[in-house]
């Protein structure tokens, strides 16, 4: 289950996640079998009724004894009718190309790409725009690298404070801010910087914050199984600051909820609770 609320500083911290912890919305979604199943499993059904499968969560999934998909997910990219959007590998797109590109959008706007100081932009932007969308070269798979591990843990687990940088896919411009991971494993627990690292992969490619929060939740559900999932996204969006309504200083917040963390709301306010007080020991 989604939540998005967006302030302008008016509300603290304690507000909205206090609103996170008791809202009615949160209930009305509990109380529905219907809901609680569609939000749980999160699939995206195509016209012909079938279910689309994020790339990642299924070259996990396939792994498994069944071989079957258990946890379906949202596609990678945006999508049409629930189908994931055709678009060219990285590969297929030269660096001239890009650069190319870039010279047009410098003539666009009145530069000159031949003047001193814009002559190697291209190169650098065509450079940059590949590390900062670098996450659709990286899998699940390769990401994790083993590090799952049998400890017959059933306790909370939480790394809070990761920072993430990503860009909007509206307008191809940054957001910034903070996500905090937690889970009740299953007797199966991951290393602690690959929930970090899972976070960096979603938010290295073109994004909305909704989306990329959910991607998260549902990856450490699909390599973990574990009872359940939180996710909370803070985070400032340039194409808030910058242009348009031009609101500095608003912050976006999100959060998804999976297994206990969406149906026990004690277990929910522990998790907003943790998140919610300063770091002493820095």
């Amino acid at each position: 289950m989604n939540l998005r609320f967006e302030t302008a500083g008016f509300f603290s911290n304690s507000t909205i996640f206090e609103s996170l912890a008791i809202s009615p919305y949160r209930k009305s979604k509990i109380d529905s079998p219907s809901h609680q199943l569609v939000m749980t499993i999160a699939s995206s059904t195509d016209s012909n009724g079938s279910n689309s499968l994020s790339t990642d969560s299924m070259k996990l999934l396939q792994t498994a004894d069944n071989n079957t998909p258990r946890i379906p997910t949202r596609p990678d990219r945006n999508s049409s009718h629930g189908q994931e959007s055709s678009v060219p590998v990285p590969s297929e797109v030269g660096q001239e190309e890009m650069m190319e590109a870039v010279r047009t959008l410098l003539l666009g706007v009145g530069e000159d790409p031949e003047r001193e100081g814009l002559l190697k932009t291209p190169k650098r932007v065509a450079e940059a725009m590949r590390f900062l969308t670098s996450g659709y070269t990286q899998s699940l798979e390769e990401l994790l690298n083993g590090a799952i591990f049998d400890e017959g843990h059933n306790e909370m687990v939480l790394v809070r404070d990761i920072s993430v940088f990503s860009m909007c896919e509206h307008h191809m411009l940054p957001f910034m801010g903070r996500v905090h991971v937690a889970y009740i494993p299953n007797q199966k627990v991951v290393g602690l910087s690959k929930l970090a690292r899972i976070s960096e992969m979603y938010s290295r490619r073109l994004q909305v914050q909704e989306r990329l929060t959910r991607q998260i939740a549902e990856a450490v559900q699909t390599i973990l199984e574990p009872k359940g999932v939180a996710v909370v996204m803070e985070a400032s969006h340039m194409c808030m600051t910058m242009r348009g309504v031009q609101k500095p200083g608003a912050w976006t917040v999100t959060s998804a909820m999976l297994g206990v963390f969406q149906d026990e709301q004690k277990t929910r306010e522990e998790f907003l609770n943790l998140i919610r007080h300063q770091p002493a020991f820095f």
